[in-house]
């Protein structure tokens, strides 16, 4: 997706259009880190529940206060799944109530008077401090770990817990910052790397599709206008024909069109328009073409132009190799599969040995790789003096 086409409503404030294009490697990442910080405080939460049931089960204030603690929960990770990433606001307010106001008000009114009661509130701030990891600066999130472990220290000491206690909890809230630090900067870092490789891959693909375009205007000037030429440079046909005047002006509009690097030639037509079309320009040529359609099917619009270009450069070869000024085409839908489409161009010419003589570049190119882009095949069917017969199937 083009980054101008993000719509406005995806744009979160503050980041760059790289950072909110829809699907990126950073928005993953940035999405993971959400889920999983969520994750982490439901664990946290269910745990809190757990403790009130068992140790102040009678107590309204430590059902009040884990209400306080779910409501903000829902606040900070709602919002962040709702608009793909925290607010910084949000995460201080998560740091003060849900990590330091909580567990001293648990103490103070709660009838904490023991670790096992107090430690749920304390769980809470490993969560708030792996989440503040991920979106404060480097600074701002030392000062959270700092306030955090005093608010640790302070309420176990208050509580009188043992030694294993605090160091235990402790360890836990550095550990929850530090891992939920190093999971950002490395699924940051792949992300990048994710969307460096796709752009690359876009570019690539771009530089292709731009080679193929211009591949097929090879195409196109060697069937039409070259052909065009050679046949006048030859003196087989009479320049000041209204049919070849009416043919030079068509192929001068075409030039034209390239040049002014526009894509009109390439009209959404039938098969039997298309084909009809190159029969045409065929006769203005003086090349008599008995042509024969038949129950043909919808195709896709570039398995017509595929057709009629393969067509086109038959005929030509016909009119330039095959001695002789009439050719006939057959084109049919396949009955024992449906959708598809058989069309042959022959002649009854001097033909040629194919072991002996390669096909030429408007055989190859032209016929045989016009119809493999789009899933077909051609097949070509010669023999010394039979004549040369050409067959072109979609699907291949």
């Amino acid at each position: 997706m083009a980054l101008s086409a993000v719509p406005l409503w995806l744009r979160r404030p503050g980041l760059s259009r790289e950072q909110t294009a829809v699907g990126s490697g950073l928005q993953r990442a940035r999405s993971f880190m959400v889920l999983a910080t969520l994750l982490y405080r439901v664990s946290h939460l269910t745990v809190g529940l757990v403790a009130v049931l068992q140790h102040q089960r009678d107590q309204p204030v430590p059902y009040a206060l884990l209400a306080l603690a779910l409501g903000l929960s829902t606040l900070v990770h709602g919002t962040a799944l709702r608009r793909g990433w925290f607010e910084r606001r949000h995460i201080w307010a998560d740091v003060l109530v849900n990590g330091v106001a909580l567990p001293l008000a648990l103490y103070a009114w709660g009838g904490a008077e023991n670790s096992a009661a107090l430690g749920w509130t304390m769980l809470l701030g490993g969560s708030a401090c792996a989440t503040a990891a991920l979106v404060l600066e480097r600074l701002q999130v030392l000062g959270v770990v700092v306030l955090l472990a005093a608010t640790h220290l302070l309420g176990y000491r208050l509580v009188d817990a043992n030694t294993a206690v605090v160091l235990g909890h402790t360890n836990s809230l550095l550990s929850s910052a530090a891992m939920a630090w190093v999971f950002w900067w490395y699924l940051r870092r792949q992300g990048r790397l994710l969307d460096d490789a796709n752009a690359r891959a876009l570019a690539a693909e771009a530089t292709r599709a731009r080679y193929v375009e211009r591949l097929e205007h090879h195409r196109l000037l060697h069937d039409t206008v070259l052909a065009t030429l050679t046949t006048l440079a030859g003196g087989g046909v009479d320049a000041n024909t209204p049919q070849v005047r009416e043919r030079c002006a068509r192929e001068a509009a075409y030039l034209r069109r390239l040049i002014e690097q526009t894509t009109d030639e390439v009209h959404h037509r039938g098969i039997g328009e298309a084909l009809e079309e190159v029969v045409g320009a065929a006769e203005s040529l003086r090349l008599r073409v008995t042509a024969r359609y038949h129950a043909l099917p919808e195709v896709p619009p570039e398995v017509s132009v595929a057709l009629a270009g393969a067509v086109r450069e038959a005929l030509n070869n016909v009119r330039r190799h095959a001695g002789t000024d009439h050719a006939y085409l057959t084109a049919t839908g396949d009955p024992e599969r449906p959708g598809a489409v058989v069309v042959t161009v022959v002649d009854r010419g001097c033909g040629f040995d194919p072991k002996r003589h390669e096909p030429g570049l408007g055989l190859r190119r032209s016929v045989c790789k016009r119809m493999t882009a789009v899933g077909g095949r051609a097949e070509l069917d010669t023999e010394p003096g039979e004549g040369v017969r050409v067959e072109l199937r979609w699907p291949g």
